[in-house]
């Protein structure tokens, strides 16, 4: 699996794109807009501010990695890495509908810790590039394991703290009989985990029956030999699932201690007062 980002000589035979022809592609947006027009759904402006954003964000990302693919230093590398990743975990509160005091670090350290975990076994055992921080593999690796990983950490949080608030009779009653705080918690985090797996479950279950990975689709579009990009494919379908169950585990254990005292009682107060604020900056 050595060099799994670098292409075969095939790559000679890769289709280009110029801009008009990505215009074209953003034509298609019009598709989604007359259907907001027609259902009244008022996301026509939402639809345009995404799609800016997305020419924007993508345009001076990849003005930074052309630049930092030509480097041959470790901490520019890092930088980016490190930056990346705050993103990922200050981007998986956002999709929190709940919130508590602390969520934010939580989030943050459950991301790094996960994806640059998996991330390193994957380069340094897996696909041992030469150097070992190569940009044009690091980066690349660590942004779909990043993307990956706040989806099913937001998920997973999402759902504990949701279903944390609905069973909280059910979690105050087995403390009452002498549960420590993991025990008590163990089956709204056995759900939420569950449910923060079930995208990336689906995912693996329809991999090339009904859909093609977007990975496998680069490979072959860039030319190399199929058998290799399902290689590839399969490969990142491993290293995804395992940062997200990684990842939402570590979310979730943390968020108990960050709702739990020591005494093993559940601080209701530190959630309500944090959604009081949340709401407060909002009006």
């Amino acid at each position: 699996m050595t060099g799994l980002f670098l292409l075969s000589d095939a790559t000679s035979t890769a289709p280009t794109l110029d801009w008009w022809q990505v215009a074209i592609a953003a034509l298609l947006l019009a598709v989604n807009g007359l259907i907001s027009w027609w259902l009244r759904l008022k996301l026509e402006r939402k639809i345009l501010i995404g799609a800016v954003r997305l020419c924007v964000q993508l345009g001076l990302l990849g003005l930074i990695l052309h630049q930092i693919f030509s480097l041959t230093h470790l901490l520019p590398v890092l930088a980016l890495a490190s930056a990346m990743t705050v993103i990922a975990g200050v981007s998986a509160v956002g999709r929190v509908t709940d919130r508590f005091r602390g969520i934010y670090p939580t989030a943050i350290f459950s991301v790094w810790a996960s994806s640059w975990l998996i991330t390193a076994i994957t380069v340094l055992l897996i696909v041992r590039p030469q150097p070992w921080f190569s940009p044009a593999v690091l980066i690349p690796l660590l942004g779909m394991v990043l993307g990956n990983s706040l989806t099913g950490i937001s998920l997973g949080m999402d759902r504990f703290l949701s279903e944390l608030n609905h069973r909280r009779d059910e979690i105050e009653m087995r403390l009452a009989l002498g549960a420590d705080r993991y025990e008590a918690t163990q089956a709204v985090m056995a759900h939420a985990t569950g449910a923060s797996m079930i995208p990336i479950l689906n995912t693996m279950s329809v991999a090339g029956i009904v859909s093609i990975p977007g990975m496998m689709t680069g490979q072959l579009l860039a030319g190399a030999p199929p058998l290799q990009a399902v290689a590839y494919q399969i490969t990142i379908m491993f290293v995804i699932a395992s940062t997200i169950a990684l990842g939402v585990i570590t979310a979730l254990s943390l968020t108990v201690r960050r709702l739990t005292t020591p005494w093993h009682q559940i601080d209701w107060h530190a959630r309500k007062s944090a959604t009081s604020a949340r709401r407060r900056s909002k009006s």
